[in-house]
C-alpha cells in the first residue's frame, strides 16, 4: 500500500476531470491538439509547509499549448474541482501554482496499513515479479577484500533488499574470477613461495608482478604441511595447478566466511572458468564476428568499438590465442541476460571501470541483446578517517585495512549502515571515531535507540495494564499536534521512498529515511506525553509509537541491522 501514491492519484484524477470540465464549459481555451493531461501532471510535496501538502504546476505547463495565462488556467481548474473528503482546501499561488491542503484522514489510515502489514509495510508491487540479478563485490579470489569491496557489499545487498521490497524477483550473485591472467599470476606467486619455503629464498626469484601478501606465503606453508615436497620435482604446470587448486578454494571459503559475517549471502557463486569450459566464451566471440564486430590485427582478435560510436577498440583474443577477461565478461553477460533469462542485470563496479560500461553495453547490442537490460552502478572510493586523518593501515597487521580488519574495530551494524549512507556515486568518508560512539551523534545508535525507546514505552505501559489497541478501537482524530502529524506523514512516505530508491537504484534513501523517522519520533516524544489522563489520547499515542516501532524494525531488518529492544 502506497498511501502517497494513492492520494496523488486521487488529486490527479480530480485535476484532470476539472480540466476537461473547464474546457467543456469554456472556462479555459480548447487545445488545438489532444493533450494527455494525466501524463503532464506532476504533483510534488512542497518544501514549505505553508504551500500545502501537495502542489502542481500544470497551469504553467499548459500556458503555451492553450495560449492562455497560467493564472487563468489555474482558476479554471480550481473552479471546476469536485469536492473530496481528502481535500480540505485548494489555493492558487504566484503565477499559477495550485496548492492542495488535505484533511488528516489520509494520515490516520497509515496506522491501519501498518497494523495489517506489520514489518512488511512499505512493500509495493512495482516490479511485478520481474527477474533481476544484482552482481556485486566479485572480489578477486587471489586475496582478501578491501574497503571498496566492503562498500560494494553493503550497497549491493541493500539494493537487492530494496528491489525485493519493490516487488522484483531478485538474485544476488558473486562472480568468481577463477580464470585468466590473475590466476596465472596467483599460480606463479604460490609456486615461488612453495619453492622458497622448501629450498630457500634464493632457490627461485619471486615474480616482480606477483602477489606479495603474507597470505600467499601462508598458503604455501599450509600446502607443504599437507603435501610436503611432493610437487618440488614435478613440472611447473602441474605444481601451479595443484597450488592454485588448493589455495583458490581456501580463498573462496574465506570470502564466503567474511561476507557471511557481514550478513551477505549469495544465491549464486558463478565461476568464470565455467564459461571457458563450456565454450561460451568462444561462442560469444563467434557471434560478434558473425555480426561484423571483430577484426584481426597483429595476430589478435579485436572488438571493433568504433562501429558502436566509441573511440577505443578492445582485444578479445590475445596473440597467444587466449581470450581476454573482457571476452569472458561479454560471455558472462550473455549468460545472465539470454541463457538464464534475467530481465535486468545490475552490476556494481568501482568508478575506475567507467570506461568499460559503454563497451559492455555496446557488446550486448552487437550480439542482439537489448543494452538497456544491463545497468552498471559505479561506486566511488572510501576513505577511513580517525582523528580527522586518513587511515590506510591496520594497527594490528601494519597492512592495508581489509573488511575482516574493519569488522574487528566496528560492529557489523555500523559498517552496513555507514557504507549505505551515501549514493554509490559519492565519495564516502568513514569516520572510525564516530562509528564506535554510543550516542545520538552516531546515526546507527540514534535509529536503534528510537526503536529501543519505543519498546521500553510499550513494556512499561503494559506492566500498568495498558496495551496497544487495534486500529478499530483507536480515536485517531485526537492526534492533532504538529509533531504527531509530522510523524504520521513520515510513516506514510515509506512505500514512496521504496519506489524512488528502487527506480534510482539508491538504497541510501532508505538509510536516510530511517534517520528521518527516528528524528520525527524523538521530536514527538519530546513534545507529547504518551501516557496522560485522557485514556483515548494515551491509546492513540501508544498506537502511533507501536506503529513507528514496527516500521523501524522492518527497515532495519531490510538493511540487515539489529533492532535492539534495550540499549
Amino acid at each position: 500500500m502506497n498511501i502517497i501514491e494513492n492520494i496523488k492519484n486521487t488529486i490527479g484524477e480530480a485535476v484532470v476531470s476539472a480540466l476537461n470540465l473547464a474546457i467543456e464549459k469554456g472556462d479555459i481555451p480548447t487545445p488545438e491538439e489532444n493533450i494527455d493531461f494525466k501524463a503532464l501532471l506532476k504533483l510534488e510535496i512542497p518544501k514549505d509547509k505553508q504551500h500545502g501538502d501537495f502542489a502542481c504546476n500544470i497551469a504553467m505547463m499548459l500556458a503555451k499549448p492553450l495560449k492562455s495565462a497560467p493564472r487563468k488556467i489555474a482558476e479554471g481548474i480550481v473552479a471546476n474541482l469536485s469536492k473530496s473528503d481528502d481535500i480540505l482546501k485548494v489555493e492558487i499561488a504566484g503565477a499559477g501554482f495550485i496548492n492542495f491542503y488535505l484533511t488528516n484522514n489520509y494520515l490516520y489510515s497509515v496506522l491501519s496499513a501498518i497494523e495489517k502489514m506489520g514489518t512488511d509495510y512499505g512493500k509495493i508491487d512495482m516490479g511485478k515479479g520481474k527477474k533481476v540479478m544484482i552482481e556485486f563485490v566479485s572480489a578477486n579470489p587471489t586475496g582478501p577484500m578491501h574497503m571498496g569491496n566492503a562498500r560494494g557489499g553493503a550497497l549491493g545487498d541493500c539494493m537487492a533488499s530494496v528491489m525485493e521490497y519493490a516487488g522484483y524477483d531478485v538474485t544476488r550473485e558473486f562472480y568468481i574470477n577463477d580464470a585468466g591472467n590473475q590466476i596465472e599470476k596467483f599460480g606463479k606467486s604460490l609456486e615461488a613461495r612453495y619453492i622458497q619455503e622448501l629450498s630457500g629464498e634464493d632457490a627461485i626469484e619471486f615474480p616482480e608482478d606477483g602477489y606479495h601478501g603474507e597470505d600467499i606465503r601462508d598458503h604455501a606453508k599450509e600446502f607443504i604441511k599437507l603435501n610436503g615436497d611432493k610437487y618440488l620435482n614435478t613440472s611447473s604446470e602441474e605444481r601451479k595447478a595443484a597450488l592454485v587448486g588448493y589455495a583458490l578454494e581456501k580463498n573462496i571459503d574465506y570470502l564466503k566466511t567474511d561476507l557471511g559475517k557481514y550478513r551477505i549471502f549469495y544465491d549464486v557463486w558463478f565461476r568464470e572458468s565455467t564459461l571457458h569450459d563450456s565454450g561460451a566464451v568462444k561462442d560469444a566471440i563467434k557471434r560478434l564476428t558473425d555480426n561484423g564486430y571483430t577484426y584481426e590485427e597483429d595476430g589478435a582478435i579485436w572488438l571493433d568499438c568504433t562501429k558502436m560510436g566509441l573511440e577505443k577498440n578492445e582485444v578479445l583474443v590475445r596473440q597467444n590465442g587466449i581470450p581476454t577477461y573482457f571476452a569472458a565478461d561479454i560471455a558472462y553477460h550473455i549468460n545472465k541476460l539470454e541463457t538464464r533469462g534475467f530481465d535486468l542485470a545490475i552490476d556494481i563496479w568501482g568508478a575506475d571501470h567507467h570506461g568499460h560500461v559503454a563497451r559492455m553495453k555496446g557488446a550486448m547490442a552487437a550480439v542482439g541483446i537489448n543494452p538497456d537490460s544491463l545497468e552498471v552502478v559505479l561506486m566511488q572510493l572510501v576513505r577511513l578517517t580517525r582523528d580527522g586523518e586518513v587511515v590506510r593501515m591496520s594497527k594490528r597487521t601494519g597492512k592495508a585495512i581489509t573488511l575482516s580488519d574493519l569488522l574487528e574495530d566496528v560492529s557489523i551494524d555500523v559498517a552496513r549502515f555507514f557504507f549505505n549512507m551515501r549514493m554509490a556515486g559519492s565519495h564516502l568518508d568513514f569516520d572510525l571515531d564516530l562509528a564506535v560512539k554510543e550516542s545520538s551523534e552516531n546515526p546507527v545508535y540514534y535509529v536503534q535507540y528510537a526503536h529501543a525507546r519505543i519498546c521500553s514505552i510499550i513494556n512499561a505501559l503494559s506492566e500498568e495494564g495498558i496495551k496497544v489497541e487495534d486500529f478499530a478501537n483507536i480515536n485517531t482524530a485526537l492526534l492533532t499536534e504538529e509533531s504527531e502529524l509530522e510523524l504520521l506523514k513520515k510513516l506514510c512516505e515509506l512505500p514512496e521512498e521504496i519506489r524512488l530508491a528502487a527506480i534510482g537504484r539508491e538504497p541510501a534513501r532508505i538509510t536516510r529515511y530511517s534517520i528521518e523517522l527516528a528524528t520525527a519520533f524523538h521530536s514527538f516524544y519530546n513534545a507529547c506525553r504518551v501516557k496522560g489522563e485522557d485514556k483515548e489520547l494515551t491509546a492513540a499515542r501508544l498506537k502511533l509509537c507501536a506503529s513507528v516501532g514496527t516500521v523501524l524494525r522492518g527497515i532495519l531488518k531490510m538493511l540487515k541491522i539489529d533492532a535492539p529492544e534495550k540499549m
